[in-house]
């Protein structure tokens, strides 16, 4: 407790000291300037001149100008970008310029992302010691064929996803997932059973405009469950002052016959900024060659999201609001002995299976089995500029999660599963420059969690009080050529979970048991009274040193701190969605990690490369084991015979890999990219040898390698600019370094996808776009393949016939075509920042 009074009095006192400024340090200032080209000094139409600290920027006019009004005085990072030249981004001090010109030089290789993820302010990606990606618009625009959020990002390297079909992913960065990764919207954790398998990230894909990824613990500004790294969605900046503008999206795969349709309108009035996504998705079941169509693997979701805020010279405030609707089928495998066509549960007892016909096999209806998942969200984001160097950033969200289950046939309305999970979420950093550019940043954030039980059948997790806090404190700075960072954390959180009986005789299914005598004639008791503490130190420290600015070298050293989750410490009961019984274990210590990152990166005009590696050893490593009994036969609990009981266990732990990078730029529009990206993940026990079944960890991704050549033409022809075409080869290796034990996992053979798209931009006599069109192609030559990271690989009959490849395989060929026309309200006045 002395060490919160310690850091809060240091926060007043550094807060107090800056309210005491010149006013004038925050009073607006007006910047004008022109970005020309380096070579002849030409104008430079189209530029983007942007202030991410301030999330405001504007866009050069015919003779290459802008201006910028309503900017806060102080020194913040500007980054110009256009398409052909190689970006620019430096640190400009707003109190004393009024005038910004810039020159930009042609170039094939894009380069100079500005990121702020993770970091006290806005940072050139390029120099920041922390091992991070970043993902444009561009990219998620042209991924045309993603099924969600997660898979639009799962093919940066070190990153991918496990998958129970084409709209639930969960991501996993460097073999690390579910509680050990932070997946955050506009810097507010997102908080929805992430324990859970069978349901993905609850985020509307057309309403994220950039992505930002942490690869591993280095992030000390988020906390327990950032162990394995962070991914960042971020919402669509503002528009200009005076535009209200926005677009319409259709979009169509003929796979699974997957629609998305979306609408996006958005606003500023001299700072007064707002936003609207409205979506809706659905799909049939998905196709391949070896199933045919895979019943339970269809959808239907909504989603709305609505943005108000201010952008003034003193700072921004955004609030937001969004709803996430996904009703979702739950497949299970099952099949006929004979034929291999799908079956499915009609009655309670499960006597016999009927075979599902073509109409339900084609149909857009949710079954009556399926999961329904519904998300609430507030939450606001605000930038205070105090002046003298300084800023207060506050983050303060709320978050209801309601997720279903509905497992009885013959009672379509009763829930197998019913979660109600409220999250309240603060983040508070203040960010002050001391002396010649000492960057620091002080903060506390956290959350608290309120779950509860009811009206359900199943209880896998109990009721229970979650709070977390941690402050945090970082530094960085620049000398010369060497920039350092490092910074400190300390967590603590507590868990106060609720005793829970089931009465199993009364109704015709369990039911939670409310009476005052617990050891009456069919009450058993499902969960024991939980009171937990967890606290943990993490912390950080690297540096980039730039050789020039064509090669730079990067080193990093973390260590990350993890809580078990509440499942991991306490479950006792069934998740239909996965068909396990899990059980928990209330004494397992948190997880410790320490990581080493070190990085070569080259940028050359024509050439660019990067070697990165990494090893991440972790100390009370948690996974899940099956129970035998004494002749080897899986454990069953009498109360539910179809599901296999798992529980926890904890040891040591290494994961170790790498990613490798060459991209090749012969001419201005031809690109020929590869990258390979390869993680071991090895089980080290705790002192005594590791059995071969258990020698290796879950859910590891193969080595997998993927080139591209692309082609780019910006300029276009006629009414039609902007076009790009590429064709694709992913190669994914077999995996034979799997978590073998219990039948966990089984070998997964290698496979290599051909995939390819197309697309550009139509526009009128004015040059002014009026269509966006992007064609891809995935899995063209409809290989029949299983992905280790796909949970369906495993969902079939207890017993397959001899000779027959188990499991569900992954989608066959898919061909995507999305639309995008926008409009403008804008008056025909023109539009400045």
């Amino acid at each position: 407790m002395k060490s919160y009074i310690k850091i809060w009095s240091l926060l007043f006192v550094l807060l107090a000291n800056s309210l005491y400024t010149n006013a004038a340090d925050t009073a607006p200032a007006t910047i004008t300037g022109a970005v020309t080209d380096k070579k002849d000094n030409s104008p430079i139409a189209g530029a983007t001149v942007d202030i991410p600290d301030l999330k405001t920027g504007t866009i050069t006019d015919a003779n290459g100008k802008f201006t910028l009004n309503i900017v806060s005085r102080g020194t913040y990072l500007v980054q110009v970008t256009c398409v052909g030249y190689s970006s620019v981004v430096q640190k400009v001090d707003f109190s004393k310029m009024q005038t910004l010109n810039i020159q930009l030089q042609a170039s094939f290789i894009e380069a100079g992302e500005v990121v702020v993820t993770g970091v006290s302010h806005a940072t050139e990606l390029k120099r920041s010691p922390i091992p991070m990606a970043a993902v444009s618009k561009a990219f998620i625009d042209q991924r045309a064929a993603a099924g969600n959020v997660i898979d639009m990002i799962a093919s940066i390297p070190g990153v991918s996803a496990v998958t129970t079909g084409p709209n639930i992913s969960k991501p996993f960065i460097h073999g690390l997932g579910y509680n050990r990764v932070i997946t955050l919207m506009d810097g507010i954790r997102q908080e929805g059973q992430q324990w859970g398998d069978e349901h993905g990230v609850e985020v509307d894909q057309n309403s994220v405009d950039r992505v930002e990824v942490i690869k591993g613990p280095a992030s000390l500004t988020y906390g327990s469950d950032a162990i394995g790294g962070v991914v960042n969605l971020l919402s669509p900046p503002p528009v200009q002052v005076g535009t209200m503008s926005g677009s319409v999206m259709g979009s169509f795969g003929t796979n699974a016959g997957a629609v998305n349709n979306s609408l996006r309108l958005q606003g500023n009035n001299n700072g007064f900024i707002w936003g609207s996504v409205l979506s809706a998705k659905e799909s049939k079941n998905y196709q391949n060659q070896h199933d045919g169509r895979v019943y339970g693997t269809n959808y239907k979701e909504r989603d709305a999201r609505l943005m108000a805020g201010l952008n003034k010279s003193w700072g921004y405030s955004y609030f937001h609001a969004s709803l996430f609707d996904d009703q979702q089928a739950i497949p299970d495998g099952s099949r006929d002995p004979l034929t291999r066509k799908f079956t499915k549960q009609v009655t309670e007892d499960d006597a016999s299976r009927p075979i599902v016909s073509n109409g339900e096999l084609n149909s857009y209806a949710v079954p009556v089995l399926h999961q329904h998942v519904q998300l609430y969200r507030i939450y606001n984001n605000s930038n205070f500029i105090i002046g003298n160097g300084a800023n207060l950033i506050v983050n303060l969200g709320y978050q209801f999660s309601h997720r279903r289950e509905y497992t009885h046939p013959e009672d379509s309305d009763v829930s197998g599963l019913n979660l109600h999970l409220s999250t309240y979420t603060y983040d508070l950093k203040y960010n002050q420059t001391f002396g010649d550019g000492y960057e620091t940043t002080f903060g506390v954030n956290g959350q608290y969690q309120n779950n509860t039980i009811s009206s359900a059948t199943d209880f896998p997790i109990p009721a229970y009080h979650q709070f977390d806090v941690g402050p945090f404190a970082a530094i960085k700075k620049s000398f010369g050529r060497l920039d350092i960072s490092a910074g400190a954390r300390y967590d603590y959180r507590s868990f106060n979970g609720q005793p829970a009986y089931i009465d199993t005789l009364s109704y015709k299914y369990p039911q939670l048991y409310t009476g005052g005598n617990p050891s009456a004639n069919g009450v058993i008791k499902q969960f024991d009274v939980l009171n937990k503490n967890f606290t943990g130190f993490s912390g950080s420290v690297g540096a980039t040193y730039n050789f020039s600015s064509a090669f730079l070298l990067k080193a990093n050293v973390s260590r990350g701190f993890r809580a078990p989750s509440i499942a991991e410490l306490s479950a006792n009961g069934p998740d239909p969605g996965s068909q396990i019984y899990h059980v928990g274990n209330a004494n397992f210590k948190p997880e410790f990690s320490v990581q080493e990152d070190i990085g070569a990166f080259l940028t050359l005009p024509n050439v660019s490369a990067s070697v990165e590696l990494f090893n991440n050893d972790i100390e009370n490593y948690i996974y899940q084991q099956q129970v035998l009994n004494a002749d080897g036969s899986a454990a069953i609990n009498p109360n539910y015979p179809l599901y296999t009981i798992f529980t926890y266990t904890q040891s040591k732990a290494r994961i170790s890999g790498g990613e490798f990078s060459l991209d090749i730029h012969p001419t201005s529009w031809l690109h020929f990219e590869n990258n390979l990206a390869l993680t071991y993940g090895k089980n080290l026990g705790n002192g005594s040898p590791v059995a071969d079944s258990l020698k290796y960890l879950p859910f590891i991704p193969p080595l997998h390698t993927h080139s591209e050549l692309r082609g780019t033409f910006a300029k276009g022809f006629s009414f039609i600019k902007s076009i790009y075409a590429f064709v694709g080869l992913d190669h994914y290796s077999a995996q034979d370094r799997f978590f073998s034990a219990y039948g966990t996992e089984t070998y997964t053979a290698g496979y290599n996808l051909l995939s390819a798209g197309l697309g550009g931009n139509l526009v009128n006599a004015n040059g002014k776009k009026v269509l966006e069109l992007y064609i891809e192609g995935t899995n063209l030559t409809n290989v029949n393949y299983q992905s280790n990271m796909s949970r369906l690989k495993y969902f079939d009959n207890p017993d397959t016939p001899q000779g027959v490849q188990r499991g569900i395989f992954n989608m066959g060929r898919n061909v995507s075509f999305k639309v995008v026309v926008p409009f403008d309200f804008s008056h025909a006045t023109t539009k400045t920042e």
